[in-house]
């Protein structure tokens, strides 16, 4: 039998082959187990990132996922892959991850996915009152749409800054087992602590909303305000790896804003730290002095807590 290539049948270019076989190879880096193609739409920024629209109930609109596919995805179509979600902080949007840091080039070679979800303009994902609800947009869709089609397992583990911090933990005790891991990096830890409400009211004000647009007044509505805290919803966190940082703040040269913002949020991460050590959750912390509530200081955070998610995803540290 030959085993010479065959040629292309007549009426056929060249040109056409080589689109198909270009449309192939993408499926095949792009596509689900089996050999589908994604069922939502998305757009190839490089050989491993995409960004995917997902249609969303639960905020009544498409918004944005960029995915960071494993180095072997596409040769290796029955694998399934551990996935890190890592949620932005206010004011920035779900291309902050690969804007400030090396996530890319830190993850190749892993066998994970990197799912870095929306969490609108305030970086908050929460349930909305009366609004959006970007916490089963991020907890419930976006691991659906990896389930089905990029070929997720069922082992997650979470970590954000300072808006994402919260919502890490937040996810991880309102959703017991839905996370191996959580990680906050400068993140508000106890909503309820003194001057917080302030400090969240201000992240709302700040998008032009109503600040009670969220959860309400942090008086009147103070058992919604219970019921997203990380801190009071620590028994949640139990049995999840954790990884706590946060700085002192206070000033230094140049713009002393994010000093000021850091040693803000100092005294909800101590009050969350001493609420896991009453319960006899084991957490990995990183409590230091100065600091600010910037990436300079977020980026080496990330990298000392990898230990931390490698070990609760099942990927090499």
């Amino acid at each position: 039998m030959s085993h010479l290539p065959q040629q292309p049948a007549a009426g056929v270019s060249r040109r056409t082959v080589a689109r198909a076989a270009a449309a192939a190879g993408l499926a095949a880096l792009f596509g689900a187990a089996g050999g589908t193609a994604p069922a939502r739409a998305a757009t190839r920024l490089g050989p491993r990132t995409l960004d995917v629209s997902v249609p969303s109930a639960a905020l009544g609109r498409s918004a944005p996922v960029r995915l960071i596919l494993p180095s072997d995805f596409g040769t290796r179509p029955e694998k399934k892959y551990p996935v890190l979600y890592l949620l932005h902080g206010a004011h920035d949007d779900y291309t902050s991850w690969t804007r400030e840091t090396d996530i890319e080039a830190f993850t190749a070679g892993r066998d994970l996915i990197v799912a870095m979800p929306d969490a609108g303009p305030t970086g908050i994902p929460s349930v909305w009152r009366g609004g959006p609800d970007y916490e089963t947009f991020q907890v419930k869709e976006v691991p659906a749409l990896l389930a089905r089609d990029y070929r997720a397992s069922g082992t997650r583990a979470v970590a954000g800054v300072s808006t994402g911090g919260y919502g890490a933990m937040a996810h991880a005790a309102r959703h017991p087992g839905a996370f191996t891991a959580a990680a906050s990096y400068s993140g508000i830890l106890d909503t309820t602590a003194p001057g917080v409400p302030a400090i969240m009211d201000a992240i709302v004000a700040r998008e032009n909303l109503p600040a009670a647009s969220l959860w309400g007044n942090p008086v009147f509505n103070l058992l919604t305000w219970r019921d997203f805290n990380p801190r009071a919803r620590a028994t949640g966190l139990r049995g999840t790896a954790l990884y706590v940082s946060q700085g002192s703040g206070v000033g230094g040269g140049g713009d002393p804003l994010p000093g000021i913002l850091e040693s803000a949020l100092w005294p909800s991460a101590q009050g969350f730290a001493r609420t896991l050590a009453l319960m006899g959750i084991p957490a990995t912390t990183h409590f230091y002095g100065g600091g600010g509530h910037d990436w300079a200081h977020w980026k080496p955070e990330f990298t000392a807590s990898w230990p931390v998610l490698a070990r609760a995803l099942g990927v090499p540290e």
